[in-house]
């Protein structure tokens, strides 16, 4: 079995103080996860009036007992952890990712960064943490959310090929299932997972995907098809 190194995993983060949970944990305020906590935090976040104005909340930059229980929502809605109400940057990035996702559109490469002289091609933008497949200009499926290499694991860019899928893979070093893997670049592929998209901090490398949109990939995508990965995710 190969040595894979693209597949999610955890960082674990340090808790500065728990007292009263107005202290807050030192991985809300970089890339790392930890168990959601049990109640809100009354701590202002840096993004405190950013988030505010996302949510349609009262925008005065100080938190309440309302902007809390709004933001633990956005949060567990979209796997931002902890979900304790903080509004950090991990929070507003996640918010800033959706803004952008949503703007693509039926139109994600407008700009033309993912070449259209290739036949199908598999377009990868980190920076937007999207991806879609085309045929020369014509979308043929996406654009949809990916969950993307986090700081020190990145996605490399530039123009691969898929070279070995594997629809029942597991990870050899994670010991983790990958359903519908695709390889393209070493041991980082387009595969599916369990998490949400938007789950910080990101990947080991690979391309993640929702189950449905995995298998739509692995349905329209074959070896030696052209993938072209471009951008920089927010937070590396």
């Amino acid at each position: 079995m190969r040595n894979i190194r693209g597949i999610t995993g955890v960082r674990r983060g340090l808790v500065l103080s728990v007292a009263g949970l107005t202290a807050i944990p030192a991985f809300v305020l970089g890339t790392g996860t930890a168990a959601q906590a049990a109640s809100c935090t009354t701590s202002t976040g840096p993004n405190q009036k950013q988030v505010e104005k996302y949510l349609h909340l009262k925008v005065d930059g100080k938190q309440s007992a309302a902007d809390c229980t709004k933001i633990r929502s956005f949060q567990s809605t979209y796997g931002v952890t902890p979900t304790i109400g903080y509004a950090g940057p991990v929070t507003w990035r996640t918010m800033q990712t959706l803004t952008a996702q949503k703007a693509a559109g039926k139109n994600p490469n407008k700009a033309g960064k993912c070449p259209t002289n290739k036949g199908r091609i598999a377009c990868v933008d980190l920076t937007r943490q999207i991806s879609w497949i085309q045929d020369g200009k014509k979308l043929r499926f996406g654009p949809v959310p990916v969950r993307t290499g986090r700081d020190g694991y990145e996605t490399r860019t530039g123009a691969k090929k898929i070279y070995w899928r594997h629809k029942n893979h597991v990870s050899s070093i994670y010991h983790v299932s990958m359903p519908y893997s695709q390889f393209f670049d070493g041991g980082q592929a387009f595969h599916a997972v369990g998490v949400k998209m938007w789950n910080p901090p990101g990947s080991h490398g690979c391309v993640n995907m929702r189950t449905a949109d995995a298998k739509s990939y692995w349905n329209v995508l074959k070896n030696g098809d052209d993938v072209y990965v471009y951008g920089r995710k927010p937070g590396t």
